[in-house]
């Protein structure tokens, strides 16, 4: 017999929220069967809105929370516990938004998102993008001369180091600013200023692996939804987006001069940054096991995987999150590589 042919028809309770009783205090006659249905699915739209509201604010921009597993769907779509799952007392591990209800289904999203992200790098490399060169965009807005260009040139040549616009600042050419402002049109992005930034506070967000291998620099967070991210002389993108899919904050990335980037660089390499764990793996299968037995031993609230060029990030959150930065102790990172190809 179907479940509402089971309900006893009776006056709906003045308890039951909102239209439901809006409904029951308007007509205290008996219901059918079709208001009964109505009536319980806006009572459980309304509980719904209410345990939403009642989590974290830092949901409803994507962060990890903590959140009610009963009932819940494993995340794995070959899951084949059924309702069993419902005595397994855990409420995690989750990966990327996804109950895993058993280590089984925890190795198996591993193992498909290893898969989703090397396959991703086979189709898709950072091909470099062909630009006008630093020295002729120079040279076209009139901010140097032939001269000028030529000087460098020859001064780079001959010591055999050194970027072209720290030779042009050197000999007096051009500025820092202008050579700055020419990188931002060589890369199609603006220059960042550093008047309101504290990198330091921000170690949290990109582990400082990358932050030194990429030469990156975490600004600053504006209104809870976008980081700054800065550069000395070129751009990331790959870090870039996968600091944006990790943290989901939206990253704008920029370059700082060189004179302010580099000393405050250095800070922040001197910061204390979240735990981080390397593995090195001789498989993509092999690397998945390790990264899933890691998830499970740490049953974190949220987790997430991103290639930054030939590596892995997998990011645990170990506690709930309420805010764009995470607390230090509250986030754990592992940086995964295969010799594999």
């Amino acid at each position: 017999m179907p479940l509402l042919n089971r309900l006893p028809v009776r006056t709906p309770p003045a308890a039951l929220p909102g239209a439901v009783t809006k409904r029951a205090q308007r007509d205290s006659a008996e219901w059918d069967e079709a208001q009964w249905a109505e009536a319980l699915r806006e009572g459980a739209e309304t509980e719904a809105q209410m345990r939403t509201a009642a989590d974290s604010s830092g949901q409803a921009r994507g962060l990890p929370g903590r959140r009610s597993r009963v009932l819940a769907p494993c995340a794995n779509p070959d899951c084949r516990a059924g309702w069993l799952r419902l005595w397994r007392r855990r409420e995690t591990p989750v990966f990327e938004g996804g109950w895993c209800c058993s280590a089984a289904c925890t190795a198996a999203l591993l193992r498909a998102a290893v898969a989703r992200e090397m396959d991703a790098r086979g189709a898709a490399h950072e091909n470099h993008r062909h630009r006008v060169p630093l020295g002729l965009l120079l040279l076209e807005q009139g901010w140097i001369t032939n001269h000028d260009l030529r000087a460098a040139l020859a001064a780079q040549k001959q010591a055999g180091a050194g970027r072209l616009g720290t030779w042009l600042v050197r000999q007096q050419s051009a500025s820092e600013e202008l050579v700055t402002r020419a990188l931002g049109l060589q890369w199609g992005c603006p220059v960042l200023g550093m008047e309101v930034s504290s990198p330091e506070g921000l170690t949290a967000l990109v582990p400082r692996l990358f932050v030194d291998a990429f030469d990156a620099l975490p600004l600053r967070v504006a209104a809870g939804k976008i980081l700054y991210l800065g550069f000395e002389d070129h751009l990331d993108p790959a870090l870039a987006l996968a600091v944006e899919r990790i943290t989901g904050l939206r990253v704008e990335g920029g370059m700082v001069r060189e004179s302010e980037f580099r000393p405050a660089h250095t800070r922040m390499l001197e910061a204390r940054f979240p735990a981080v764990e390397l593995i090195e793996a001789a498989t993509e299968q092999t690397l998945a096991a390790a990264l899933a037995k890691a998830v499970e031993r740490a049953r974190p609230f949220e987790s997430r995987l991103a290639r930054v060029h030939d590596c892995l990030w997998l990011r645990l959150w170990l506690e709930p999150q309420s805010g764009p930065v995470p607390e230090l102790g509250s986030v754990r990172d592992l940086i995964g590589s295969s010799s594999a190809h």
